[in-house]
């Protein structure tokens, strides 16, 4: 299995499977020639999105980038999403991952052994 398996989750097969039922209604309301068929295809389109959203925020689907090899199967929860991924819209959506450098320097590690908290590493900006 490769470090880069994206959308081999709960949540890419289960908004796979919703967005598959939205097109299919669409495209039988395109033969119908129906526009409540198609509109309702486009709803449950819109619903797949939303439903990958929320089991992705919830640790059902993976952030981009390679994982520990103990992370890969597809029925793990992804312990990391509740900070928020760093490069993942769907994060940034919801107001997680990383914000910026000046954000990040304010926000400060818990101190390990006692000692001084280490500040966090600043985000690195995508283009």
């Amino acid at each position: 299995m490769s470090q880069y398996d994206e959308g081999h989750t709960v949540a890419g097969w289960t908004g796979c499977a919703i967005a598959t039922v939205g097109a299919a209604v669409a495209g039988t309301g395109i033969c119908l020639v129906s526009a409540a068929w198609i509109a309702g295809g486009l709803a449950i389109g819109v619903v797949s999105v939303l439903v990958t959203w929320a089991l992705h925020l919830t640790g059902w689907g993976k952030g981009p980038g390679p994982r520990p090899r103990d992370q890969w199967g597809m029925r793990v929860r992804d312990a990391s999403a509740w900070g928020g991924h760093a490069q993942c819209w769907g994060c940034r959506l919801a107001g997680r991952g990383r914000r910026g450098p000046a954000a990040a320097a304010r926000e400060v590690a818990p101190a390990v052994g006692g000692g001084e908290p280490v500040p966090e590493q600043p985000a690195v900006p995508v283009r």
